[in-house]
């Protein structure tokens, strides 16, 4: 999605800046930053790779990854994203288009997917990104794809005592439950998304020509604990969560328990 395509509505959302720091200044952002780095160190082929990072943002992620000795290039519809990224050590960027790639077949050992299916509300769409996910990744490559949960604003609702508040049980709320289609919003946390079940994403990707695909929820059932903080702070007992979320990360009775899954896949080799 270059500029001219990416909806007013959520293109202002990111203009406003806060991807800058949700995932450092918040602990449900430092949860969720750590668990992404986690699953992903695990999954990604050795360093250095060649990663595809398709809606980077301002390049939180990309950022380590380069650290890592990874090759990364980002592309992002959100010109202020891309200004930020290509300043960044190790990292090139330009804007893009998830569902129009201009990189040329099977040239990255990785693609990610960490925001570009967060706001396609058409299930052909999402289909199609993680179509040229496929076709611009080397055959047995990692595509990795992050997805909101259809739970998550139950989620938070709960984590922030709001469960006696009866506008969350609104025609609104009842849509979001029914379709994952969040369409309106006006309380100026968020914008127009697509919030997935765990079995959804799944047959998005097996329709898109993946294999071996393996889910694990990000945060967890973990998020709801409001004064996590501290803990992710201070590194030893920050990897003792992390060592714990691990355990049970794929559990498939806790997928839908988190406000974001990671959906990793792979791309078919010669014969399969």
């Amino acid at each position: 999605m270059d500029e001219s395509t990416l909806a007013p509505e959520v293109l202002a959302y990111y203009e406003r800046g806060g991807e800058a720091t949700r995932l450092r200044n918040s602990a449900p952002g430092q949860l969720e930053y750590w668990r992404t780095q986690d699953i992903l160190r695990r999954a990604l082929p050795p360093a250095p790779s060649h990663i595809l990072d398709v809606g980077g943002g301002q390049g939180i992620h990309a950022e380590w990854l380069a650290t890592d000795g990874h090759r990364v290039h980002l592309i992002d519809p959100v010109p202020s994203h891309v200004e930020i990224a290509s300043t960044l050590d190790g990292v090139t960027a330009a804007l893009g288009d998830a569902r129009e790639l201009t990189a040329t077949d099977g040239s990255t050992d990785a693609t990610l997917l960490l925001g570009p299916l967060y706001h396609l509300l058409d299930r052909a769409e999402r289909v199609a990104v993680l179509r040229e996910a496929r076709r611009v990744t080397k055959p047995g490559g990692l595509i990795a794809a992050a997805t909101i949960s259809r739970f998550s604003g139950w989620l938070d609702t709960t984590r922030n005592h709001g469960l006696t508040n009866r506008d969350w049980y609104g025609p609104m709320y009842e849509k979001l439950l029914t379709t994952g289609k969040l369409e309106e919003w006006d309380r100026g946390v968020f914008t127009t998304a697509f919030m997935h079940r765990p079995e959804e994403i799944h047959a998005e990707a097996t329709d898109a020509g993946l294999l071996h695909i393996r889910q694990s929820f990000i945060e967890g059932p973990v998020w709801l604990i409001n004064d996590i903080g501290p803990d992710l702070d201070d590194p030893t007992n920050r990897q003792a969560i992390l060592d714990g979320l691990r355990r049970l990360e794929s559990e498939p009775s806790l997928l839908g328990a988190t406000p974001h899954l990671m959906t990793l896949a792979t791309v078919p080799a010669n014969g399969d």
